[in-house]
């Protein structure tokens, strides 16, 4: 075969095509930066070619992330792309978006004085988690001094919670006290709660949609639990909520369940607005019940990019648009549009988890009612199959199906859990697929038996 730099290099002009060029016949550069440039569309189709490996995002049904976003969406962040949230003085428009974002979530969470409260966008629940964190700690440790008592030793009570409380507690020097999971109790209890707390505890963390099961904790429960424990011991516990899923589920589709800044004790919440907030990735956010529960000290005010500017952030630097789409979210869906939405998500995920248990196999750990939209279950203990959930995730893989398995934390870890969530942009046709595949890979192992063995910290299964 000729060498393509012996072509004729006229010829070559006259006949263009994106895989005869330079760039596509040569191994794409991975650990240099090349010497001469290349023709952007070929090397935007490459990176494109490179990029159908990721599978197909609607049949990722182990993500809470939202991935099926509208064209009107899709303008607003190319619009948006060169705004940077942390420059309030050069993007006063945004700005404002901003705030009529955060006063709009307060009064979904019921906030006493949602239009003057205070609150801030972040790159995801996770960052806002750790801003919540660290409002509560300073909230405390400023208690603790008016009272002359040592500040060295503070803790936070959660149940079973996301890995980003565990960063907040290791890179903020916070003792967390994680109610580990037992088989018969997989939430945090008021009693569990109450067996932990004490003068150094900087605040209490139910979850709003725990990761491992879907489920709400009993933030009501709790909050009466630490009210009666205040009368007992004259300690003032205050409760940060993390709603990182079900801040943008509950209040519309379980109104009545009381969780939010109507209990007096709940002094902050943080949400993913990438979540259940229907936003495009990178949208968190964090919001106190008045502005008196987020400490002064805690807000920088910078002044050289233009104008006097307060801010509270992990990061400084940070694009618009998806500020910009979760405004159009709440405009475009409105309170019923969010119900109607969330609503069809939740009836198929109780569809999917009636299926699965009539199979007779599985223990449906989750139906679906009452939490987020999705369905979670574990393999009978007596059930004689010749698999278990790893395989059963990894078979689903050959159809593009992502679903996630797992083991529980705590003394739970003997339990494999299998849980798909449901997100805007899934149908019932899709339920009946994912079902009718889960059918086909067990009829599989059935006639193809998988000998397993031990898996490790990661989950994955060794066979023999």
């Amino acid at each position: 075969m000729m060498p393509i730099d012996s072509v004729d290099k006229e010829k070559s002009k006259r006949y263009f095509d994106t895989y005869t060029d330079r760039a596509t016949v040569v191994p794409i550069s991975k650990f240099k930066i090349d010497e001469e440039p290349q023709k952007p569309k070929v090397i935007r189709n490459l990176i494109l070619d490179e990029l159908l490996l990721d599978g197909n995002a609607k049949q990722n049904l182990a993500t809470f992330c939202q991935t099926d976003l509208d064209e009107n969406i899709h303008i607003l962040m190319d619009k948006c792309i060169d705004k940077n949230m942390i420059d309030k003085d050069e993007y006063p428009a945004s700005a404002e978006i901003e705030t009529r974002c955060v006063n709009m979530i307060a009064d979904l969470w019921n906030s006493p004085v949602s239009s003057d409260t205070i609150g801030c966008s972040t790159t995801g629940s996770s960052e806002a988690a750790m801003l919540g964190g660290l409002a509560l700690k300073w909230r405390w440790r400023e208690q603790r001094k008016k009272q002359g008592k040592s500040t060295d030793r503070p803790n936070i009570i959660t149940g079973p919670v996301q890995v980003c409380w565990h960063k907040f507690a290791l890179y903020f020097d916070v003792e967390i006290r994680e109610i580990p999971m037992e088989e018969g109790r997989l939430l945090s209890t008021p009693e569990e709660i109450l067996k932990r707390v004490d003068e150094n505890t900087i605040g209490v963390i139910p979850t709003l949609g725990v990761t491992f099961t879907l489920q709400y904790e009993d933030v009501q429960a709790i909050s009466d639990a630490l009210d009666q424990y205040e009368k007992e011991t004259g300690i003032d516990i205050p409760i940060h909520v993390d709603a990182a899923s079900g801040g943008f589920v509950a209040p519309f589709l379980q109104p009545d369940f009381v969780w939010d800044f109507r209990l007096q004790r709940v002094k902050s919440i943080n949400a993913s607005g990438h979540k259940y907030g229907l936003a495009p990735l990178g949208c968190g956010w964090i919001v106190w019940r008045e502005k008196k529960d987020l400490h002064p000290d805690l807000i920088f005010n910078v002044n050289y990019l233009g104008g006097n500017m307060p801010t509270f952030s992990l990061n400084f630097s940070r694009p618009g648009g998806q500020i910009i789409a979760q405004y159009y979210n709440f405009l475009r869906h409105g309170r019923a549009g969010y119900r109607a939405i969330h609503q069809v998500c939740v009836d198929h995920g109780i569809y999917i988890a009636q299926e699965m248990k009539k199979l007779g196999i599985f223990d449906i750990l989750y139906d679906g009612k009452g939490g987020l939209p999705g369905a979670a279950w574990i393999l009978k203990k007596d059930a004689k199959v010749g698999f278990n959930l790893y395989d059963l995730s990894e078979r689903m893989r050959s159809r593009g199906w992502q679903i996630a398995s797992y083991s529980l934390p705590g003394n739970a870890s003997h339990m494999v859990v299998q849980r798909i969530l449901i997100r805007h942009g899934f149908s019932h046709d899709m339920a009946e697929l994912v079902v009718d595949d889960l059918k086909r890979s067990i009829d599989h192992f059935a006639k193809h038996p998988m000998v397993s063995g031990l898996t490790d910290e990661e989950g994955s299964t060794f066979y023999h």
